[in-house]
């Protein structure tokens, strides 16, 4: 199995890198500058510039995308469509770094985790913005996409258990009513999901077990 993970030098890019590869997977990192990833195969890119061409041939695209501050956050949609727009109509799937925050807590799926009391306003802008590109990647029917959301508590350094919860379009708590996955637990979930495919045109979640 063939994948490409984008913006491989980020915290979860890192991660997931590294769960592929000690699975045997091949594995080309895209990076915009000096490849930090444990992946050797390396397209250096700016996610962009990438062409059809050059993600031609892979079994899996993973996109590990972020961007924080208030004058970047449009880029969750537009750079999520332009993956979507190069991968259309081919086999390739794409899976997705989601966020937590667009996560329903309600079977009605009518009310967010971010519409919550409790959910910090300095986290609204972002959770706002990558809640609108998954609105938007849900119409995209000619593309293979996965959307995997980690827990409300998305811990960079938390340790790797090597369980979790997969739960669906509602914040899932494990059996001591969290909701926390380590960046490393997440991997195995993405790399998981790599490997089956059995979530296309769908979010998933995932939490701690």
């Amino acid at each position: 199995m063939k994948i490409a993970v984008v913006c491989a030098n980020g915290k979860a890019g890192k991660l997931i890198v590294k769960e592929a590869l000690d699975r045997g997977l091949d594995v080309t990192a895209v990076v915009r500058g000096e490849n930090h990833s444990a992946a050797e195969k390396v397209i250096r890119k700016d996610l962009f510039e990438l062409t059809a061409s050059d993600l031609s041939g892979f079994d899996v695209v993973i996109d590990a995308f972020g961007a924080w501050t208030e004058d970047t956050l449009p880029l969750h949609s537009t750079s999520l469509q332009h993956l979507c727009d190069i991968l259309s109509g081919t086999t390739t799937r794409l899976l997705v770094v989601g966020g937590a925050g667009s996560l329903y807590v309600n079977p009605e799926h009518t009310a967010c985790v971010a519409d919550g009391p409790d959910f910090p306003d300095a986290f609204k802008p972002l959770a706002a913005a990558m809640a609108k590109a998954l609105t938007e990647l849900r119409q995209r029917s000619d593309v293979k996409w996965t959307y995997i959301s980690p827990a409300g508590d998305f811990q960079a350094e938390g340790a790797r258990t090597g369980k979790y919860i997969l739960g669906g379009e509602e914040l899932t708590l494990n059996a001591k009513g969290e909701s926390v996955i380590s960046y490393a637990d997440y991997a195995i979930a993405m790399i998981d999901e790599a490997v089956k495919g059995n979530h296309i045109h769908q979010r998933i979640s995932v939490v701690k077990e």
